[in-house]
């Protein structure tokens, strides 16, 4: 991976506390993975950055290489790597993504 990518990588993830690298955008998602990702931290109302991986092939490639993680979309939270949809979806369904912003001090709504 050249420099420049890992750079752009680096600087998404350390100026957004929440960033989430995902094919398209938070409103027009486009791959259902990416989609139900971004709709999970929408319904908790976080405020997250997404990074469209599809803009540039590098990018693509660069954050799979970054974060040793072969799939799309990927979770940062505050400098740390959460995971892909799955592991999302299901520390969202067990409460322990709420726990986890809690413990970060992010900002989210607690689903009732």
């Amino acid at each position: 991976m050249d420099q420049p990518i890992k750079d752009l990588i680096k600087n998404e993830i350390e100026k957004n506390e929440v960033c989430l690298f995902m094919k398209g955008t938070p409103d027009a998602p486009q791959c259902g993975f990416s989609m139900a990702t971004s709709n999970i931290l929408k319904v908790l109302q976080v405020n997250f950055k997404g990074v469209n991986v599809l803009e540039n092939q590098n990018l693509r490639e660069g954050i799979k290489v970054f974060s040793d993680w072969p799939t799309i979309p990927q979770l940062y939270v505050k400098n740390e790597f959460i995971g892909g949809c799955d592991i999302v979806k299901e520390m969202y369904e067990s409460g322990e993504l709420a726990k986890l912003f809690e413990s970060k001090n992010i900002s989210f709504k607690a689903k009732s």
